[in-house]
């Protein structure tokens, strides 16, 4: 079964939501335009329920099948699209770029929310499954963790579903390809402040103060020693510090820095040990140049992990829409961080990679250049569909 007919005659309706979205981007917990669109097309398409309110901008559709399911059976699932952008300018030059300044689609979330409308709108016209299916569109995903605010205000226990699905674009594979693993897919995520306090000076006369800025430079270059030499080569582990602020002048030695950065990790072990090992170094370095540093290594988000029988079945519904070919083994996970785990700490589910590149030299997510790949949005609402109408079979 390849991309369903029907939702390739919309595809051109899919595109044009997707470029309105674009043009009008909006920060975490602040999707205040793109809840009231969502909203606006599910009742459209005659879903049964929209519910909004859920972690302020959330929206969940709640669409029933043709027929109740069978005593025993699985009854309703849940699919999973983010709508928030990022504080990034946008340099596509695209016709449909962001009217916002400095905020922007630069990790197609646009592409995510528009693909799930498009299953929407056909799970709502053809309702050939039984049960129901219940289509989440969260918000916050970028580092406000909206989808852990969704399960604590109650998602789950006012739309129970058996199981709760995800899936993200990945500019790194050729369009059309589905990449999926087993266990952990995505890092666990801790966001890094340390404020080094010295004593401030000349700076034709270090010697009456404690220069914060030598300081955090033996930190950084001892951060490098943590996952090198303290975690354990066959697990994996990241410390990046990306921002050190300090001083405004050529001449003066400031009397503080301030440095930002993030961890990543899979097993929980290594996640205790690289928060151990931040504490001391940021703290006895500091004390050793008499300095003082106050570190916070802040649990931002878990580690994704698929529950393989979940993602047999995502699989199953990948390959019937794009054949077994496409469907690929991601051999090593990506330590970049999603918010969807905490769906998944909830409730038996899995989360898939949908590739979405053009070809050579294409911009990957994050970037001022991104732009998501419109071609994939059929593959993408068809993938849901599919999904649907196999987990949900009608008798």
């Amino acid at each position: 079964m390849p991309v369903i007919n029907r939702i390739a005659e919309f595809h051109a309706d899919m595109t044009e939501w997707r470029h309105d979205l674009h043009r009008h981007p909006e920060l975490a917990l602040k999707e205040t335009r793109t809840s009231g669109v969502v909203q606006q097309h599910l009742r459209s398409f005659g879903v049964d329920e929209v519910h909004a309110g859920l972690a302020g901008t959330g929206v969940v559709g709640v669409i029933h099948g043709a027929h109740p399911a069978a005593a025993g059976a699985r009854s309703a699932i849940g699919l999973r699209a983010d709508m928030d952008a990022l504080p990034i300018h946008e340099e596509t030059g695209a016709e449909w770029a962001s009217e916002v300044p400095g905020v922007m689609h630069a990790c197609g979330h646009d592409g995510h929310t528009t693909m799930l409308l498009g299953a929407a709108r056909y799970l709502a016209e053809t309702r050939n499954f039984a049960g129901t299916v219940y289509v989440i569109f969260q918000p916050a995903e970028e580092n406000k963790g909206g989808g852990r605010i969704m399960v604590e205000q109650g998602l789950f226990e006012r739309f129970p579903m058996q199981q709760v699905y995800g899936m993200h674009n990945w500019p790194g594979a050729p369009a059309g390809i589905f990449r999926w693993r087993d266990g952990p897919m995505m890092a666990a995520v801790a966001d890094i402040e340390i404020t080094v306090t010295g004593r401030g000076a000349h700076g034709a006369q270090p010697h009456n103060g404690i220069d914060p800025i030598v300081v955090s430079a033996a930190i950084v270059q001892a951060f490098q020693s943590i996952v090198a030499r303290n975690v354990q080569p066959t697990e994996s582990g990241v410390v990046t510090i990306g921002s050190i602020q300090g001083g405004q002048i050529y001449n003066v030695i400031p009397e503080t820095v301030r440095m930002l950065g993030t961890a990543r990790w899979f097993n929980p072990k290594v996640g205790d040990l690289l928060e151990a090992r931040v504490n001391r170094l940021a703290a006895s370095i500091a004390e050793g140049f008499g300095a003082h540093a106050e570190v916070a290594f802040n649990r931002t988000y878990p580690a994704v992990v698929n529950d393989p029988a979940a993602m047999a079945l995502a699989r199953q519904a990948a390959e019937a829409v794009q054949g077994a070919a496409a469907v690929e083994h991601m051999d090593l996970p990506t330590m970049g961080g999603e918010d969807f785990s905490f769906m998944l700490n909830a409730k038996q589910g899995a989360y898939i990679m949908l590739g979405a590149g053009r070809g050579t030299g294409d911009a990957m997510v994050h970037h001022p250049k991104y732009d998501f790949n419109d071609a994939i949005l059929p593959v993408g609402a068809s993938y849901w569909a599919t999904l649907a109408e196999q987990l949900l079979p009608r008798d």
